[in-house]
């Protein structure tokens, strides 16, 4: 009998995007968050006496230029290796650039599988054959699985892989490859990383994401850790997630039907953060609020959003102090304003709030936009296109999105300033 950890995407000092610096947020600790749950990982392993740590790929996040990453690691596996514990890892997209898996001297209780070819390293005190190869550049579009080898007899077999397999969204498609492939090498777990999501393929054998260890965004939101994996003596397999994480991420989308006031809102907003706060995991939440629905408040939210996004964030300070950040607030509220006498003006305002409210997201209308979309496109800087937040202006999606905040934004503008018909 034995029992390893699978982890994957640990990104060890990667900035956690999106979290916006205000009075009283606790930066430094917010930012040590990948740190900290590599930490949670070694004291899971020595805690549970486990016989060995796999970390399928992106132990760091790109070029690694800061030495403190890399004593960080170095400290933390020599823990391992205290305990008697051996860690393998293979390199992806994200470190296979680090000069840490270039040039540092790894402790000898850490081995990373070979960028050249696929390598089986034999534990033969424990019957385990692991099989691995690493990233040797960012962009693998190889599968690299084929090249894997068939399954040592008598040992439980394990694959070691950094793949998105057939592709995932927010993921790039590096070392593509398909189940139905990995199935055919009979090994008794396959091991896999690149995706943040936690995800189950086949249960027998095990195929698995265990996701990231730490989410870093908005996208990558609720719990997040690894994948405890115990063999008893007959090669059953049992598996438990553990959590990992130090701070969640969370969205909270507020009810806002009926609201007379911007202070309904509030009160809503704050009501549905502190059971959001009840119910995390970690201690620590980062929040995006989303504000929706048709209501009386709407035209004060919206010509006055700084205001209430602040006082969202001091009804929540006032409540929760120390536990809970609000990442972002997005207002996507409708008003309530009868449009029928408007709409029916014989006026030029009257002609305007017709074309408007005919602007609906229907495929026509969509692709009527596309190719004026495409030169605005050209003409905005590149780093809107990245990141958790990226601008996707051909995503039919966001269009529609877009194009119903800019009726619900104009609409009760124009009936202001045009007066009653």
């Amino acid at each position: 009998m034995f029992s390893f950890i699978h982890a994957a995407d640990v990104h060890i000092d990667s900035p956690l995007w999106g979290l916006e610096r205000y009075e009283g947020a606790p930066v430094d600790e917010i930012r040590g968050a990948t740190r900290r749950s590599f930490e949670n990982l070694v004291t899971l392993a020595i805690e549970e006496k486990v016989d060995f740590v796999i970390i399928a790929g992106d132990l760091y996040d790109g070029e690694w230029k800061d030495y403190s990453t890399a004593l960080f690691f170095v400290g933390e596996v020599a823990k391992l290796r205290d305990a008697g514990i051996r860690v393998f890892a293979v390199t992806g997209n994200h470190d296979a650039a680090s000069q840490i898996t270039r040039s540092l001297r790894m402790p000898d209780n850490v081995t990373l599988f070979s960028t050249r070819k696929p390598q089986t390293i034999r534990l033969d005190s424990l019957g385990v054959a692991l099989h691995g190869q690493s990233f040797a550049q960012r962009m693998v579009t190889e599968d690299l699985s084929a090249s894997y080898p068939n399954a040592v007899s008598g040992y439980f077999n394990i694959g070691v892989l950094h793949t998105a397999l057939t592709g995932r969204e927010g993921h790039e498609t590096y070392a593509p490859c398909r189940v139905d492939a990995l199935l055919e090498r009979s090994y008794d777990y396959w091991a896999l990383g690149h995706v943040h999501k936690r995800e189950v393929l086949n249960e027998n054998p095990w195929i698995l994401f265990p996701g990231n260890t730490q989410g870093r965004h908005i996208r990558e939101r609720g719990p997040k850790g690894c994948t405890l994996v115990s063999v008893s003596d007959d090669r059953s397999v049992t598996l438990e997630h553990r959590d990992l994480h130090v701070l969640e991420w969370a969205l909270c989308e507020v009810e806002a039907s009926g609201a007379n006031s911007p202070e309904d809102i509030v009160e809503r907003t704050r009501e549905l953060i502190e059971q959001r706060v009840a119910e995390c995991r970690s201690g620590l939440l980062a929040v995006r609020v989303i504000i929706d629905g048709s209501c009386r408040a709407h035209d004060t939210l919206v010509a006055e959003p700084v205001r209430w996004i602040n006082e969202i964030r001091s009804s929540i300070t006032d409540a929760s102090a120390g536990t809970v950040w609000i990442e972002k607030v997005q207002f996507r509220t409708r008003t309530q304003v009868a449009l029928e006498e408007a709409l029916n003006r014989n006026d030029a305002l009257g002609d305007l709030l017709r074309f408007i409210n005919s602007l609906d997201s229907t495929d026509e209308v969509l692709a009527s936009l596309k190719d004026e979309l495409q030169a605005f496109r050209a003409k905005l800087p590149i780093e809107i296109f990245h990141g958790p937040d990226a601008v996707d202006l051909l995503n039919p999606e966001n269009t529609k999105e877009t194009l119903e905040e800019t009726k619900q934004f104009l609409i009760p503008r124009l009936l202001t300033l045009g007066g009653k018909p």
